[in-house]
């Protein structure tokens, strides 16, 4: 009837309708006005192709695409695939997904199709090794539920569909799981056994000296590596870039045990936001339980309640991050029991949004600083001989800020003689041992951030960390893969791009302001720069008696926005 059919929408698991812009449209014969598009005319068995200047289809190889994957290791936990090797070969063109992903995965914005151009299902000590998979309309590498030692090493992944690696883990060996991002439980209904359920997830497995870029060409809400129900997950010496969101990303703490290790990753968030290089969540048991005092949940009896779920921690080391469209570590709701250090941050610098037990020591966070979030009292986080260019970016946190807070160096080129870091000190209540001074870089300007002998940063406690391990290592691959944009030798934060007004007004008693800035919107969960937020809502205002708080932001007022 000539009117244009609607579907999908289920490929996000927070599903909030129709962009009010953006559409992906396909089979319109009208649109077919550019090279590289292409039109089915299903009823009369015609593939119309508009052909690139510089190709002769008269000479032309034309391919069609018809399966999804194109090798598959199935067994059982109790008769797995084992021992099996595929060395240097290339999967190509294996067929799109994105309309069959329709799994949601716990409490987050994802949803995923368990399949890939090579899946391992049921399988033990089965590798791809040196392997080249290009332009497969899907995942390129699925490891789904039971899966024990598999390795990734020395392969080439580019232009994927989806996700680049994705381990996804079964949702019934989770306790107590959730789906929906607003589902609560009570603390006296969940199980309080901690670790998994069932050994149904992948486990023991290694990516290693992997070149993976230019993946989600198709779906966006996907990454160059995805961790999912899954424990104990390697990933060492890759370069990822050019992705339209992070880079490295583990939803939930299930189950822990995961290292990020000299990894080379950038140019990330390229079409989405909110995000980081590394983006993680922990929206476990623990997150949002009703019936129980998060705010003082370490100081008793249930201290372990936030590792329930997350057996062991996640470790982020001698990595170096850079991300221009959001930070270049993303710890989001929830995520604890994180020991991140030797890390370089090139831009967006380090977030860490409420949590627990988490540990940042010894990394240093270029032209940008620490952005602490909405923190949980008595999070028990520490924070340490780091090196930061800027004072701290925190959006509603008490301080002081968890359990420690000190020996940090905040960067100030030209200052030899080091003074006590006032503008940290005042930010939390902390830092009594802290400097502001010159950290006396080997070089910068070709990224070695090593700092000299007579630092004070090494006065500190700092230790120097290798500068030339990034990334992949494997020579073919080396010589290939790109490298991160150096940034210049700026002091502080960029200043925001907004154009809103940041100004505090009194109106009902309160004292309000525009939400302005990525920081803030991600603090809020808003989906853009907008709304007005409650600054302060003292008890007699008629705002607070109306039921405003602190912190809370007012999208419509008078049927407007």
């Amino acid at each position: 009837n000539n009117e244009v059919s609607y579907e999908g929408g289920w490929q996000n698991n927070r599903r909030m309708g129709m962009h009010k812009t953006y559409r992906m449209v396909e089979n319109i014969f009208e649109e077919l006005d550019a090279p590289g598009e292409w039109f089915h005319d299903a009823k009369g068995g015609v593939l119309y192709f508009y052909p690139p200047e510089d190709l002769d289809l008269n000479g032309a190889i034309v391919e069609a695409v018809r399966l999804r994957h194109l090798i598959e290791f199935r067994g059982t936990p109790e008769n797995p695939v084992r021992s099996i090797r595929l060395r240097g070969l290339t999967f190509r063109h294996a067929a799109r997904t994105f309309m069959d992903n329709r799994e949601p995965l716990l409490r987050s914005d994802w949803t995923t199709y368990r399949g890939g151009s090579i899946l391992f299902d049921g399988a033990e000590d089965c590798t791809l090794d040196g392997c080249t998979i290009d332009q497969v309309g899907g995942n390129g590498v699925f490891v789904n539920k039971y899966n024990r030692g598999i390795t990734v090493r020395g392969c080439h992944i580019v232009g994927t569909g989806a996700n680049g690696i994705a381990f996804v883990g079964d949702p019934n060996a989770v306790r107590n799981p959730l789906f929906e991002y607003n589902q609560r439980q009570d603390y006296r209904d969940i199980d309080k056994t901690p670790g998994p359920k069932t050994p149904n997830y992948p486990a023991g497995c290694l990516v290693e000296d992997c070149l993976i870029h230019e993946t989600g060409r198709v779906e966006k809400q996907t990454a160059p590596v995805q961790i999912s129900m899954s424990m104990g997950i390697l990933v060492r010496h890759c370069s990822i870039y050019d992705v339209p969101r992070a880079g490295i990303n583990i939803s939930e703490g299930t189950f822990g045990g995961h290292v990020i290790e000299f990894c080379d990753v950038f140019d990330t968030v390229l079409e989405t936001g909110d995000h980081g290089s590394f983006n993680s969540w922990g929206r476990d048991r623990y997150w949002g339980l009703e019936g129980i005092d998060l705010d003082a949940v370490t100081l008793g009896a249930d201290k372990d309640l936030p590792t329930l779920d997350m057996v062991q921690p996640n470790v982020l080391r001698n990595n170096r991050w850079r991300c221009d469209h959001g930070w270049d570590i993303d710890l989001d709701d929830g995520s604890s029991l994180y020991r991140i250090y030797n890390n370089l941050c090139l831009n967006g610098g380090l977030k860490l949004r409420e949590g627990f037990y988490r540990h940042v020591e010894n990394n240093i966070i270029v032209n940008n600083s620490f952005h602490p979030h909405v923190w949980y009292r008595n999070s028990q986080d520490v924070f340490r001989r780091n090196i930061l260019f800027a004072e701290y970016k925190p959006i509603r946190v008490n301080k002081p800020w968890g359990r420690e807070c000190d020996f940090n160096l905040l960067h100030v080129p030209g200052q030899r003689a080091p003074v006590p870091a006032a503008v940290l000190q005042q930010a939390g209540g902390l830092d009594t041992g802290s400097l502001a001074a010159d950290a006396m870089f080997v070089d910068p300007a070709r990224g070695d951030y090593r700092v000299k002998d007579g630092s004070p940063a090494l006065q500190l406690g700092f230790v120097n960390f290798a500068m030339d391990q990034f990334g992949v290592q494997k020579p073919e691959l080396k010589t290939i893969a790109r490298k991160p944009r150096l940034p210049g030798q700026a002091t502080g934060v960029a200043e925001s791009s907004s154009q809103r007004d940041p100004r505090e007004i009194e109106w009902l008693g309160a004292k309000v302001r525009n939400v302005v800035g990525l920081g803030e919107v991600s603090a809020a969960g808003l989906p853009g720069e907008t709304g007005v937020a409650v600054v302060d809502a003292p008890a007699a205002s008629v705002a607070a008696q109306s039921g405003l708080r602190q912190g809370d932001v007012i999208l419509r007022g008078d049927d407007r926005k």
